[in-house]
């Protein structure tokens, strides 16, 4: 950086992001990066070995899913868990998840329908870092914007990590929960 680039501009880091401010407008002009990318583990995947693509040993059968109380705990605190098996297209919710998304409950869930709630840009977001955490086999933290059905703009906090079988991802499943409070 030249001295007129250090005079005129600085850089920033917030969150892991880099931003570029002009210095006299104090206007942060864009990220210098693509998105704001956060890779996390959900708390309840903790203790499972994920470096290499294992998942508790290189068996061929999927970790089990939360309990019923383990999915009453996580309701109670307005968290939703889900699954996706890549492999038979199978969605999972549990009753938060419907609830965070505004579907009625029972309703078969599926990607298709549930990927028109998502803003566009939330949903362009979701599909890059979902294609990546199943290319690289990572999971990751998104806050999304949500359009329910007849309901009110909301956004919701996806975490997401990958089920692998040998070093392929045949499953996708995290937690969903509704943030909107923190966007008021």
């Amino acid at each position: 950086m030249n001295e007129g680039d250090r005079i005129g501009h600085r850089l920033l880091r917030c969150a892991g992001l880099r931003f570029v401010m002009h210095h006299r407008t104090q206007k942060t002009w864009k990220a210098t990066e693509p998105l704001a990318l956060h890779h996390s583990w959900p708390l309840i995947d903790i203790g499972q070995r994920l470096d290499l693509g294992w998942v508790h040993s290189p068996k061929t059968t999927l970790p089990a899913s939360p309990s019923l109380h383990e999915q009453q705990w996580f309701a109670d605190r307005g968290i939703g868990t889900w699954a996706y098996d890549l492999r038979h297209d199978v969605l999972e919710w549990s009753p938060a998840v419907y609830d965070v998304m505004g579907f009625p409950r029972g309703v078969v869930a599926c990607r298709p329908a549930s990927l028109t709630l998502y803003r566009e840009g939330s949903r362009a977001a979701m599909e890059r870092l979902r294609a990546h955490a199943i290319r690289h086999r990572r999971g990751f933290t998104l806050d999304v914007e949500l359009q329910p059905v007849g309901g009110a703009v909301r956004w919701m906090r996806l975490s997401a990590m990958p089920v692998c079988e040998s070093d392929r991802v045949v499953a996708l499943r995290g937690l969903k929960q509704d943030i909107s409070h923190e966007y008021a």
